[in-house]
């Protein structure tokens, strides 16, 4: 069975974009580093582009909502913080490439992230990911993706490393019980 034919995994519009090099300190602000609760650290996202920001904290931007970025986002520290504060939002972040530890930290917290190299897009554009390839609603194009693993796919469609291994540990107690 081709996944590409069954359908879109996620459709939504992009509500925000960011460009290259887009570090941790942008997307949560080091003075805030004393608050590392998952469920405070969303108010924090974006500080510093106080608009986008506002959005968010009043709970204008849909679940699923899109932000786009240019290549190696996420980049400059280690902090937990910059990806919870996405998922605490419900983001998906469609990037021309992540850095390595936000990417690993992305997934271990079941952040929705995406590698799309060759997107283009924009705020306002509609679109649908798929499990090969996104589609532009808006402009009729499509952009292949750079898979993740299967074992990292399944890290991050089980909610994250925690309700993954959870989900592991229940599935092998079931089978050595029936």
């Amino acid at each position: 069975m081709n996944p590409a034919h069954h359908g879109p995994v996620h459709t939504g519009k992009a509500v925000f974009q960011v460009g290259d090099d887009i570090s941790t300190d942008a997307i949560y602000p080091g003075r805030f580093m004393a608050t590392v609760l998952p469920s405070e650290t969303p108010q924090f996202a974006f500080a510093d582009y106080t608009e986008f920001n506002s959005c968010l904290k009043k709970k204008e931007i849909p679940a699923g909502s899109i932000v786009l970025a240019g290549s190696n986002f996420g980049c400059g520290s280690s902090r937990e913080q910059a990806a919870s504060t996405l998922k605490g939002h419900d983001l998906v972040i469609v990037a021309r490439s992540f850095a390595r530890i936000f990417l690993q930290n992305a997934i271990n917290l079941g952040l929705h992230v995406v590698i799309c190299p060759g997107i283009e897009a924009s705020v306002g554009d509609e679109l649908e990911i798929g499990a090969t390839s996104i589609l532009n609603k808006t402009t009729d194009r499509r952009y292949p993706l750079e898979t993740l693993p299967p074992a990292r796919q399944a890290i991050m469609a089980a909610g994250g490393l925690i309700p993954y291994t959870r989900q592991k540990l229940l599935e092998r107690r079931s089978s050595t019980t029936g």
